[in-house]
């Protein structure tokens, strides 16, 4: 449904995805994972195009949405869903008024149209009846499902998801993961997640992209991943702090940084 070529971002010396060439499946959940900093959600901000390539192309539908002009932009981004990592409800209104907010935006409908659609996104993610609380009022997984059914309003063909689990209870997360796995398969959407919560990516995953320093270091099925013999892999997965992936970002030692620096001031 998207594919990228050659699809690199640069944030002043800073690499953080080079040449990658990616395709995103229709009708099923693509996974993106990897550690911090390892590209990935540059990666899904480039394919959302809510960030533009320092060089490369993103394909969809026939155009490169890297490089349409921005009444096309908007067209496709029509069609597109996006669920924040932080869930980006606006607090100034409450649950009904934020899942209607897309559609009061770019649509003509009668009101009681908007209302019917709203309960039934709402009912989709198991919070009908929630419809006057206000942000505040709801825990954060409640905030990602309200955050959810506002992504599902417009029935988009694609909906991408940013660290859908992060800083949920083991219950919570277990329902925003049961939703995005069973809502694809429902409604026949292509889903886009990128978690580094590896139990809940493999377990609704499709297809499996795992980054790291900007490219891809392997790709393919769960059970693929699973049973990679690349030590990248085998360390991410299984969570090992020791492995070829240092902990450590910097490009020089320490000791050298604070000998070099004792040097300059005896000089």
């Amino acid at each position: 449904m998207i594919r990228t070529e050659k699809l690199t971002r640069r944030f002043g010396d800073a690499l953080a995805l080079d040449s990658t060439d990616v395709h995103i499946r229709e009708h099923a959940t693509t996974v993106i994972m990897g550690g911090s900093g390892s590209g990935k959600t540059t990666l899904l901000r480039l394919l959302a195009a809510l960030d533009t390539p320092t060089s490369g192309s993103v394909w969809f539908d026939g155009d490169d949405i890297a490089h349409v002009n921005r009444k096309r932009l908007y067209e496709l981004r029509s069609r597109m869903g996006m669920v924040f990592q932080y869930s980006a409800l606006l607090n100034s209104l409450n649950v009904y008024d934020n899942v209607a907010f897309p559609l009061h935006e770019h649509t003509e409908l009668d009101e009681s149209v908007i209302r019917t659609i709203v309960s039934m996104k709402l009912e989709q993610v198991g919070l009908r009846g929630f419809e006057h609380l206000m942000p505040s009022e709801l825990s954060g997984g409640m905030a990602k499902r309200v955050a959810f059914a506002r992504a599902l309003a417009m029935d988009p063909e694609i909906v991408f998801f940013d660290e859908p689990t992060s800083g949920l209870d083991p219950i919570s997360a277990g329902v925003v993961t049961k939703l995005i796995r069973d809502l694809t398969q429902k409604t026949r959407m292509t889903s886009v997640v990128v978690t580094h919560d590896v139990h809940a990516g493999l377990s609704i995953a499709d297809h499996v992209v795992l980054l790291w320093q900007g490219r891809i270091i392997a790709e393919g099925a769960p059970d693929d991943i699973r049973q990679s013999t690349d030590e990248r892999v085998c360390q991410f997965i299984e969570g090992r702090p020791d492995g070829p992936i240092p902990f450590s970002s910097s490009k020089t030692r320490y000791i050298d940084d604070l000998l070099g620096g004792a040097v300059e001031r005896s000089g």
